[in-house]
């Protein structure tokens, strides 16, 4: 009789689990958020499909592009907001980072209400996500857009859901990203939201071995050099102002460090390090930018040179010059973090302690088994924003024959 009780409480144990499980599952197909990160990744995982989760709604909203395009932005919009919000999250509230803005209040009065290219130097592990930040801050998260190197497309969450969103990815050789990097900025042109289309004109993280190579470029072109950024490739400057104009009205340059010299890292955002941002902003009209592709590239190499002694002063005095805003977080990163949190780990909570109430080793392995495999996806997530594994060409010969 006791094995009879045993057998029908581990047989109902495993119906009750599989029946979380299979709700969650059909939440996450409802709805691509902070389940990826919990369940949706780690069980994708483990059946060798580890993106099904963060795209499963965006897949669904694809029956309506082709009947009303503009509805689908919209509503992949809001989506992408719920989305990317989960990550500002851990940023604002989590970690308590600090975001210092220096420029000047016109500047910021235009903030959310023009489609805009945003310029950022990339030496940092987390600069799109102090990038992100702002942009939610201002109301343009859903709808930010980047040009971004076509390995991202195959990282999970980000990737395949970018994909959906109308990001414009480049293989970074011209004669192979002519076609789609024209294709994919000509059709944002009449995007229904304000946009900021975010552009890392460097094409990569900045490192000592990768500025060596791009300083020895400078010079056998005849550039000045540059002490603290990598010479910038013009093309995707050139081509992205050329197809938006008339739909962009601003360039937006943004310097970003951080104070006391911290080096911060997405780890260290997990593990609740707060870091303290600074963020110098210049707008320049669109007007104010030279039509002609020469003069265009030009221009960028005179920013670059204002940048890299923008660079150069804050290392000596440790803060920029100017007038400092400091934007308000908002409540909508965490309320929606908290609404998708208590939706899905409520029945993962029950089928952690339906496991371990089992009693069934086979159950208990199994599930710990689950976590390990969950754990390392998302440390693989993050490592994917670690500088010393951007996985660029910089850096060998086939890389310094391209810069």
């Amino acid at each position: 009789m006791g094995d009879d009780l045993k057998q029908v409480r581990t047989q109902s144990v495993k119906d009750t689990c599989w029946n979380s499980s299979h709700w969650t599952c059909s939440v996450l197909v409802q709805k691509s958020g902070l389940g990826f990160w919990l369940t949706g990744l780690a069980n994708g995982a483990c059946k060798g499909n580890p993106l099904w989760s963060a795209v499963a709604l965006l897949l669904c909203t694809c029956v309506i592009w082709p009947l009303n395009r503009q509805l689908y932005r919209k509503i992949n919009t809001r989506l992408s907001y719920s989305l990317w919000s989960q990550l500002v999250m851990l940023l604002e509230w989590w970690s308590g980072t600090d975001c210092t803005l220096y420029t000047d209040q016109a500047t910021v009065d235009k903030f959310g209400k023009e489609h805009a290219i945003i310029i950022l130097n990339h030496n940092y592990e987390i600069d799109f996500l102090c990038g992100w930040t702002m942009c939610e801050r201002y109301g343009v998260l859903g709808s930010s857009k980047v040009l971004a190197k076509y390995d991202l497309l195959k990282v999970p969450l980000i990737g395949w859901t970018w994909y959906f969103l109308e990001i414009v990815f480049c293989k970074r050789k011209w004669e192979e990203d002519r076609d789609t990097v024209f294709k994919g900025l000509n059709q944002l042109k009449d995007y229904p939201e304000f946009m900021w289309f975010l552009l890392y004109c460097e094409g990569t993280r900045f490192t000592p071995k990768k500025h060596k190579i791009s300083m020895e470029v400078a010079e056998s072109k005849g550039l000045p050099k540059l002490k603290h950024h990598l010479l910038p490739r013009t093309k995707g400057f050139t081509t992205t102002l050329s197809c938006l104009k008339g739909t962009v009205s601003a360039v937006y340059d943004v310097t970003l460090n951080f104070r006391d010299k911290q080096v911060p890292t997405l780890l260290g955002i997990v593990n609740g390090i707060k870091y303290k941002a600074d963020m110098n902003i210049k707008r320049y009209s669109v007007e104010e930018i030279p039509d002609d592709e020469k003069e265009c590239a030009t221009w960028l190499h005179q920013l670059y040179q204002w940048k890299d002694e923008l660079q150069e002063q804050y290392e000596r005095e440790g803060c920029f010059h100017g007038t400092t805003i400091k934007p308000p977080r908002r409540l909508w990163t965490l309320l929606n973090f908290l609404f998708w949190a208590t939706l899905l780990l409520t029945p993962l909570i029950n089928f952690a302690c339906g496991v371990v109430m089992s009693g069934s080793p086979l159950l208990i392995v199994g599930f710990l088994i689950f976590c390990f495999i969950a754990s390392i996806a998302v440390r693989r997530l993050i490592s994917v924003s670690e500088v010393n594994k951007t996985g660029s060409t910089y850096g060998n010969l086939e890389g310094k024959k391209e810069n």
